[in-house]
């Protein structure tokens, strides 16, 4: 009789690979997420220092730490992916075509959705706009996306949604990945005040108080908007098959522009502002991150339907 690997080898069949252990998942989904708050808290407790000896200020200013958080945080999960046999492919990025395109799904949906419940609250005389100017949005949409993507959407993509959820993902399943992902992202603001705390003295830098939230943010009110957000982050990045971790990043960037522009304008120097008719019309930002939930989640089912329907087309010579 043939032993059991025999047998496989007459069937062509192939034994599936051992299931990973929970501490391995467990260790690369928490390690992404420490690998963010090192980056975060070192980045803006060095950034300000090294930017202030360069003499920079502005947007210069600005960069510097913004780089400093991705130049740590994405050559750090590269090495941890590396030691693996893996790469960042394997976590969602892909070709520079692939990755374009989910971006724009990304920022495409999210400020779809933004604009619908805006506009209708806007209806409905909760916002009123100022007159916008054009070269000075322009300008800002410029420097404020560049700072944003390195200081936020890419090395929180590549390491929550990128590396977090794909260790999760390799033992279980689709929601409890997501949960886990989630958690991982609440915990990520506070310990980084931590690390910022402790890097700043170092480098004769001042830190920001330690805490689950940034200065002057209610820590309720914080987590629970954070947890929606890395809800839709999680349900950006699972709605395209093709470098689906840049559909986070594009998410993540809409996301962050509405609300500095519109919640933020002034006192940002946007070129567009917008005056509230009671602090309550933020509430509108949850609303419209549970309408991009939807939309990214209609936008998974449909390309689903469609790569199905093409599997199922006959092959013509």
């Amino acid at each position: 009789m043939a032993t059991g690997i025999q047998a496989r080898r007459a069937t062509g069949d192939r034994p599936c690979p051992p299931a990973p252990s929970l501490v391995g998942v467990l260790g690369r989904a928490l390690g992404g997420g420490l690998v963010m708050a090192v980056a975060l808290g070192a980045g803006t407790a060095v950034g300000p220092v090294l930017a202030d000896a360069l003499g920079f200020t502005g947007f210069l200013a600005s960069l510097v730490p913004a780089a400093l958080v991705s130049a740590v945080a994405v050559p750090l999960v590269v090495f941890a992916l590396r030691r693996r046999g893996t790469s960042l492919r394997d976590i969602g990025f892909g070709g520079p075509g692939a990755s374009l395109r989910a971006l724009l799904v990304g920022a495409g949906v999210t400020a779809g959705a933004a604009a619908l419940v805006l506009g209708a609250g806007t209806a409905a005389g909760l916002l009123s706009w100022s007159r916008p100017e054009l070269p000075e949005l322009a300008g800002f949409l410029v420097t404020n996306g560049v700072v944003a993507l390195l200081l936020e959407a890419l090395p929180e993509e590549t390491t929550l949604r990128g590396h977090t959820w794909t260790a999760l993902r390799g033992r279980f399943g689709g929601t409890v990945s997501a949960l886990g992902t989630t958690a991982v992202f609440l915990v990520v603001p506070g310990l980084s005040t931590v690390v910022e705390a402790g890097v700043a003295p170092l480098v004769g830098g001042d830190a920001r108080p330690v805490g689950l939230a940034p200065g002057g943010q209610h820590p309720v009110d914080y987590l629970i908007l954070l947890t929606v957000f890395g809800l839709m982050l999680v349900t950006a990045r699972t709605a395209v098959r093709h470098a689906p971790l840049c559909t986070g990043i594009g998410a993540h960037l809409a996301f962050l522009t509405v609300n500095r522009v519109v919640f933020e304008g002034d006192e940002r120097g946007a070129g567009w502002s917008v005056h509230l008719s009671s602090p309550d019309v933020e509430l509108l930002v949850p609303v419209y991150l549970l309408v991009a939930m939807a939309g990214f989640a209609v936008w998974r089912r449909v390309g689903s339907r469609s790569a199905r329907r093409d599997s199922l087309e006959p092959v013509t010579q």
